[in-house]
């Protein structure tokens, strides 16, 4: 069987012939593939540009439930979701750990405590108690404000505390695509479909270009999965399903003092947004605007949305928008219907089949991606003529992954990481990043300790994991390595001499 790491290229073994052929690398593709593959499929998976480097690596890095679809009654989408958050923190402890939120509480006509503590208390309930998280607390005004001195004290009724789960998206989508290759799926980046190839029954394959070299090649492939998200209809022309196409912004700030829960606050046309500790910084988001396409930057009017929002809440961090440290914007696809509000607009998943044999996955969540890819391989499988076999990814462990118990597995790692020469804050991180494969880091630090220093002093991520980032993940450019490998591009301001340090390293 071959290994998930290192990472390979595979540009020679496409040109073999496929029963499937999966478009586009993000999170959706990724899972595809890796189930197809590992129900004996022969598949081959290509990105245009690097895993994970569109919508993938642009969400709020959660794995939630999704607490506020229960204001529109979408309880089978909320306790589909908390199910595979469960799921996913036991395939992938390593990457997906629990975090806590807190929702103050104030006077206004959207929500007293007591609908929030029932809606709570269902959210609980809908878990089944599958954890990983806590059973959510209710806290009195002087306690919430004790904890947390920079909430907004007027009219303050409490507030809770409630679990769901945290991830770094772009690593994790990264960590799928090894999982399909160690399956045995042929994968491939800057690989660019420029056209589906057909025949009278239906698609045939794809016409490639290697972005490398510019080469463009012919692949064979008896079935396609266009998981190319919101750039899915440039591809399909005409014939593609209309859909909606939604943009949401997010903002780096600095670190909270003291906190490591996440917020759930309301801004003031009534949406929630978050702000979550992530990687010794803060992310406030997001915004939710219809666009027309997928190419979208953040804009000042949406930075200062969320900046009020936040001052709105928690006016004793002084937050203003010099504050921002970065910001970025991802586009999703959700199913065109005739609701008035986005906030009402249907998550649920669906696949069109918009021709024979391709299929086109719609909407969705990055939390329900691994099950909504084993409904798109059976989708897959119909499409061939073929029985269907049943999808085992929720019982396998992601690369990386410990088998014991984590929290022990993770003390240990962090003792050998620090022993050999890494900070404290770096080595915790390494580890819930990388899981086992610190090994390799660690054989790296040892044949050279100065990869044990950190990229940035602002940021806990160390050398090594840049060169390992070239040598077994697959990145081809300082932009893979420092902002999806690891999101150094995002917690710092300045990065021509990380930049300069990555070209180094990749020599």
């Amino acid at each position: 069987m071959t290994k998930a790491f290192p990472l390979k290229r595979n540009i020679a073994g496409l040109s073999a012939e496929f029963d499937l052929l999966v478009i586009g690398g993000g999170i959706y593709g990724a899972w595809s593939a890796y189930d197809a593959a590992q129900r004996g499929l022969k598949v081959a998976l290509i990105e245009k540009n690097d895993w994970a480097s569109g919508t993938s690596s642009a969400s709020s890095k959660l794995i939630h439930g999704g607490l506020r679809y229960l204001e529109h009654y979408e309880f089978a989408l909320v306790r589909h979701a908390l199910r595979e958050r469960k799921v996913l923190s036991k395939i992938a402890a390593h990457l997906v750990r629990p975090l806590d939120f807190i929702l103050p509480v104030w006077k206004g006509p959207r929500a007293s405590p007591l609908k929030l503590s029932a809606g709570l208390t269902l959210y609980d309930t809908l878990a089944f108690g599958s954890g990983p998280v806590k059973p959510h607390k209710h806290f009195r005004p002087r306690s919430l404000l004790k904890h947390y001195p920079y909430v907004d004290p007027d009219n303050l009724l409490g507030g809770f505390r409630y679990g769901d789960c945290q991830e770094d998206d772009a690593r994790m989508t990264m960590t799928v695509v090894a999982a399909a290759q160690s399956a045995g799926a042929v994968c491939a980046n800057r690989v660019q479909a420029e056209k589906i190839l057909r025949d009278k029954n239906g698609v045939t394959g794809a016409k490639l270009k290697d972005v490398e070299s510019g080469t463009t090649f012919d692949v064979r492939a008896r079935c396609i999965v266009n998981s190319a998200g919101p750039w899915a209809r440039t591809l399909l022309g005409p014939q593609a399903p209309k859909v909606k196409l939604i943009k949401g912004t997010h903002l780096l700030l600095p670190a909270i003092p003291g906190c490591t829960e996440a917020f759930l606050l309301t801004a003031k046309d009534g949406r929630v947004f978050f702000v979550i500790p992530w990687y010794g910084k803060t992310i406030v988001g997001t915004t939710e605007a219809t666009v027309d396409s997928p190419d979208q930057q953040p804009t000042d009017e949406e930075t200062s949305y969320l900046i009020d929002g936040v001052r709105r809440g928690l006016p004793g961090l002084g937050w203003t928008e010099a504050d921002v440290i970065a910001r970025y914007s991802g586009v999703r696809t959700l199913q065109a219907d005739n609701a008035a509000s986005l906030s009402a607009v249907t998550r649920e998943f669906e696949i069109a089949e918009p021709e024979p044999r391709l299929v086109l996955p719609i909407g969705g969540k990055y939390t329900t991606s691994r099950c909504d890819a084993v409904e798109i391989v059976d989708r897959v499988q119909k499409a061939l003529g073929q029985k269907k076999v049943r999808s085992q990814t929720h019982l396998k462990f992601l690369p990386g992954a410990p088998k014991d118990d984590f929290d022990t597995w993770l003390a240990a790692s962090v003792k050998k990481l620090t022993a050999a020469g890494f900070d404290g804050l770096a080595a915790s991180y390494a580890a819930h990043r990388h899981g086992t494969t610190i090994d390799e880091l660690l054989k790296m630090v040892k044949k050279d300790p100065t990869l044990a220093q950190r990229v940035h002093p602002d940021a806990p991520f160390v050398r090594a994991e840049v060169a390992l980032a070239f040598r077994d993940e697959m990145a081809l450019s300082a932009d893979d390595a420092l902002r999806r490998r690891m999101p150094l591009a995002l917690l710092v301001p300045d990065l021509a001499a990380a930049r300069k340090d990555a070209e180094t390293l990749r020599a």
